[in-house]
C-alpha cells in the first residue's frame, strides 16, 4: 500500500514502523472475512481494511475524527486478521499506533475518559484484589453487568503453593487480575510444575504484565510495568537460574513476548528486554513435555469430556496451536475445539467487556453455542478474561486447563 507520511510523522520511530506496515498492505480483503467486528457489523470500517485506511488517511495528515476514533475502539485487537493474511502485516502493532496518534488528536467524552482512567489505574493497583472480595462478599446484590466481572469466591485449596525444592526452576507472573479473580490459577500451575519436578518461583515486585495500560493508550505508563518486571526477574535471569519465563495467562503472555519489541528503543532495557521475551513461554507450550511426566500420576474421575477455546492471545498472538488438545489427550481427556468458529474471539478482549459491552456480549453468546454444541462437562481456555467472560454466560463450568490437571492429580 503507497504511504505518503505527513511532516508531523515523517522521520519519528512510530511513523517509520506505521509506513512498513501499511506498505506490505496489498488491500486483499482476507482479513475481513475472520475479523469478528465486521462478522457482526458488516461495516467495512469496523474491519482491519477499512481500519487500515483510516489510519493510514491520519498518519498522511488527515485529521482524524470521533467516529475514526469508534471504529478503532471497536477493534477487539484478537489479531485473526495476522493469521489469515497472505502479506504478513502487523496488524496489532499499527494499531496501538494508530489508537495512540487519535487519542492525541480526538477529546473523549469526560465519561469514557474516567471509565478508561479507572479501568488503567484500577485493575493494575493493589487496591483491586480487596476491592474484588468485597465485591464477591455482596455478589448477590450487585447488578447483573457488574455480577458479569466478579466470579464466586474459590475454595481454600486455591492458596496452596508446594514447598519442596528442584533443580529445575521457572519464573513464574501471576499477575494483577488473576490473583484477585482466580487465584486458584497460580496455585494450580505451581503445583503442576512441582509434580514434573520444576519449581515456580515468584519475583514479589513483578506485577502487571503492561497490557492493560498499553491498550488504554497509555503506552508509558505500560511500558513503567514492563521495566519493573524486567528488574524484578533480573537477578534470576543473568545468572540463568531460570531456565523460562512462565505465564499461565496468553493475554500476558503474548505481552512479556513483546518486551523487546515494546523497549527495543530504550538504551537501558533493550537488551535485557530482548532476553526476557526469548525465555518468555505461555504454560500451554509446556503441556506436551509435562504430560508424559505427569500421566501415571492421574487419578480416575472428574470431569473428561472437555472442549477447549483457544484464546486469541495464544493462537493468533503467539501463534501456539495444539499443545493443549494434545497434552490433555495424552492425560486421558476427551478433549476437542468447538466444531464451528473456533478462530474467533469470545468478545473478552482485556477491558473490552466493558468498554464494548453490546459487541462483547454478542461475540460470547455466539462462541458459547458453538462450545456447548458436543455436550461438554468443562469448558476450559488459557486466559483468565475468557475464562471469566464465558462463564458469565453459561452454567456450564469454565476453568483454565492446569486446574483440570492439578485436580486429577489430587
Amino acid at each position: 500500500m503507497q504511504t505518503t507520511l505527513s511532516p508531523e510523522f515523517k522521520g519519528t520511530a512510530a511513523g517509520e514502523e506505521a509506513e512498513a506496515i501499511l506498505r506490505k498492505c496489498v488491500h486483499c480483503g482476507f482479513c475481513t472475512a475472520t475479523c469478528p467486528t465486521y462478522q457482526l457489523l458488516g461495516d467495512e470500517l469496523d474491519g482491519p481494511r477499512g481500519r487500515i485506511y483510516l489510519m493510514k488517511q491520519v498518519l498522511e495528515g488527515a485529521e482524524p475524527t470521533r467516529a475514526t476514533q469508534l471504529h478503532l475502539d471497536r477493534c477487539l485487537t484478537c489479531r485473526n486478521c495476522e493469521t489469515t493474511c497472505p502479506s504478513g502485516v502487523q496488524y496489532g502493532h499499527l494499531v496501538d499506533i494508530g489508537r495512540q496518534v487519535v487519542e492525541a488528536k480526538v477529546q473523549r467524552p469526560a465519561g469514557e475518559r474516567a471509565v478508561r482512567w479507572l479501568l488503567k489505574e484500577g485493575l493494575t493497583s493493589p487496591l483491586f484484589k480487596p476491592a474484588m472480595q468485597l465485591g464477591q462478599l455482596v455478589r448477590p446484590l450487585l447488578p447483573e453487568l457488574l455480577k458479569d466481572k466478579v466470579p464466586e469466591r474459590q475454595p481454600p485449596r486455591a492458596h496452596e503453593w508446594p514447598q519442596r525444592e528442584h533443580a529445575r526452576k521457572v519464573l513464574m507472573l501471576t499477575g494483577c487480575v488473576q490473583p484477585a479473580m482466580a487465584p486458584n490459577i497460580n496455585a494450580a500451575t505451581a503445583r503442576v510444575l512441582d509434580a514434573a519436578g520444576i519449581q515456580a518461583v515468584v519475583a514479589p515486585s513483578a506485577g502487571c504484565c503492561g497490557a492493560i495500560k498499553t491498550h488504554l493508550n497509555d503506552q508509558a505508563g505500560g511500558h513503567e510495568h514492563m521495566r519493573r518486571n524486567i528488574d524484578a526477574w533480573w537477578p534470576m535471569v543473568s545468572q540463568g537460574t531460570a531456565e523460562a519465563i512462565v505465564v499461565n495467562a496468553s493475554g500476558c503472555s503474548v505481552t512479556v513476548k513483546d518486551y523487546g519489541h515494546a523497549l527495543r528503543h530504550d538504551a537501558a532495557y533493550a537488551a535485557k528486554a530482548a532476553k526476557v521475551s526469548a525465555l518468555a513461554r505461555d504454560l500451554s507450550e509446556l503441556l506436551p513435555e509435562l504430560a508424559p511426566a505427569l500421566a501415571g500420576k492421574l487419578r480416575e474421575g472428574g470431569p473428561r469430556k472437555v472442549v477447549f477455546h483457544p484464546p486469541c492471545t495464544l493462537q493468533h498472538g503467539q501463534k501456539v496451536r495444539g499443545p493443549v488438545e494434545t497434552g490433555l489427550s495424552t492425560l486421558g481427556f476427551d478433549v476437542s475445539l468447538a466444531a464451528t468458529e473456533s478462530h474467533l474471539c469470545c468478545g473478552s478482549a482485556g477491558t473490552y467487556s466493558v468498554l464494548q459491552p453490546e459487541l462483547s456480549h454478542q461475540l460470547r453468546d455466539r462462541k458459547l453455542g458453538h462450545l456447548q454444541a458436543s455436550g461438554p462437562d468443562v469448558i476450559v481456555s488459557a486466559n483468565i478474561g475468557c475464562i471469566q467472560q464465558l462463564q458469565s454466560g453459561t452454567q456450564t463450568p469454565v476453568r483454565h486447563w492446569v486446574e483440570l490437571v492439578d485436580e486429577a492429580l489430587g
